[in-house]
Parts: structure tokens; C-alpha cells; sequence
């Protein structure tokens, strides 16, 4: 029974890193790149029918080139409504509207916002791997009391600690596999 409880500390510590590294990867889509993609609209919202929703649930967003957003709305009464809360993002030029299509072109980002950007991406890729390390330091506390309980013997501690370990070490190098591939992605223009 003990060995069973320690397997599930073991796999919620790997579901809680997996969960992290998924939040981690969300947290990027919404950087801009200099490159048009859908995700720098996922925390847009639209004042519609009295109450915010996503802009997702009003509209279609498509990118028709490298650097175009296109946003058709499919509520002709929410155009002025998706242009207004598109207009409060800093895209680094102003939507253009044609009859019921909201274009945003985005102008290429300078060699300076490529900078500052890659130090906010390492700055984000560190508050994850700090995370990780929570998540390891509560599994670890969770060990060492069942091992202080008697429910674990001192060597299934030891053992324990190494997986806690292992998987820590795995998550983190995800996480830093994903913050090189994104500041290769930034500084290549």
C-alpha cells in the first residue's frame, strides 16, 4: 500500500511539471515574433451583447500572409465592437477595416524588440523551471515524511527522491529546449 502511495506522489509531481510545461508553452504562443500567428489574439476581448467574450467566439482570425492578420467577424453588428478591442493592441500599426474583414499588418520588429523580447522569454523559460522546482520540493517533502512515517523503507526513499529527480531534470530541460528553439525563432528574421 505505502509503494502505491509513493507512485502516485511520483506521477501527480509528473502531471503537475507536464501541466506547467503545456502553461509554459500557451504563454509563448502570445509573444509576438515578427511573424503573423493566431495566438497573439487569444487575450483579446470583445465587448458583445452586453458581456466580454474571446474574440474567437465572434470571429474567424486567418493569417492570408507572413506578416497579415485577418479577423472576419461572423455578427456584422460586432465589426465596430472587434475594431475597437483590436485598436487597444499594440501591434505597432492600426487594423484596417473593408466592409466586414479587419486586416492588422504587422510591421517587422526592430533589432532592439528582438532583444528585449528573447530576455522575456528567458525571464518566463526561469519562472517555469522555478516552478518545476516547487513541484520537486513538495514531492521531496512528501517523501521524506512518508519515510519518517515508516511507510517507506530508507533505500524506496532514496529511489523515490532519484525519479522526483529525474523527472525534475526532464521537465526542465523541455523547458529549456523550448526557450532555445523560441530565441532562435526571434532573432531570425
Amino acid at each position: 500500500m505505502a509503494e502505491f502511495s509513493m507512485e502516485d506522489v511520483i506521477a501527480e509531481a509528473e502531471m503537475e511539471m507536464l501541466e506547467k510545461v503545456e502553461k509554459f508553452k500557451r504563454e509563448l504562443m502570445s509573444l509576438r515574433t515578427g511573424r503573423a500567428n493566431p495566438q497573439l489574439l487569444d487575450n483579446v476581448y470583445v465587448e458583445y451583447y452586453g458581456s466580454k467574450v474571446p474574440l474567437k467566439q465572434v470571429a474567424a482570425i486567418s493569417i492570408p500572409e507572413p506578416r497579415t492578420i485577418e479577423v472576419r467577424t461572423w455578427d456584422a453588428g460586432a465589426v465596430d465592437a472587434v475594431e475597437e478591442a483590436l485598436r487597444k493592441m499594440d501591434f505597432g500599426s492600426s487594423p484596417s477595416r473593408n466592409s466586414g474583414v479587419i486586416r492588422i499588418n504587422l510591421p517587422p520588429m526592430t533589432e532592439d524588440q528582438r532583444k528585449k523580447m528573447v530576455k522575456v522569454v528567458h525571464s518566463m523559460g526561469e519562472d517555469s523551471r522555478v516552478q518545476m522546482r516547487n513541484v520537486r520540493r513538495d514531492a521531496l517533502e512528501k517523501v521524506k515524511k512518508a519515510q519518517k512515517a515508516g511507510e517507506v523503507s530508507e533505500d524506496d526513499q532514496k529511489r523515490n527522491e532519484e525519479a522526483v529527480q529525474k523527472l525534475t531534470d526532464a521537465n526542465v530541460k523541455t523547458v529549456d529546449e523550448i526557450v532555445a528553439a523560441k530565441e532562435k525563432d526571434l532573432l531570425t528574421i
